[in-house]
């Protein structure tokens, strides 16, 4: 090949490179599907993130987003559901997302859908599968025993 072919072959690389999707956000979404009278809770964490308290009534969704970083990349999320802001009769814990590493991942989406029997998750091109049940009670209102 000549000079001239390598730098048509390099040009058409960096185009392609170009529209390649390396640097989309990858995606966290929830959704409430509980009764219309219950409020869902969200919080999710990871090592360099904390999405603070967000509330969901019936039918709203909540996303965020992030690119993943090299060494990896984790959010813990911890879901509530119950009548109103202070009163939790169910939650569950889980990790909502991992990636990061080896493979890091480009335009990824998670999406969990809060439903009344547990929490059900998909990418979104499959149905939806129960992954995680509600837990009963509100963690944060357990007493620990002194012993």
């Amino acid at each position: 090949m000549n000079c001239f072919s390598y730098f048509f072959l390099v040009i058409i690389l960096c185009a392609g490179l170009n529209n390649a999707k390396f640097n989309e956000k990858n995606f966290i979404i929830f959704k409430s599907s509980l009764g219309p009278k219950k409020l869902l809770r969200i919080h999710c964490t990871s090592e360099h993130d904390d999405t603070d308290y967000v509330y969901l009534r019936h039918g709203q969704t909540y996303a965020f987003s992030f690119h993943d970083s090299v060494l990896k990349t984790i959010f813990d999320c911890e879901l509530k559901q119950g009548s109103s802001y202070y009163n939790y009769n169910f939650y569950a814990r889980f990790r909502a997302y991992k990636g990061g590493g080896l493979i890091v991942h480009y335009g990824k989406k998670n999406f969990w859908d809060a439903r009344e029997d547990g929490i059900y998750f998909t990418h979104g091109k499959e149905t939806p599968k129960l992954e995680y049940k509600w837990i009963p009670g509100d963690p944060s209102m357990r007493v620990e025993s002194p012993l």
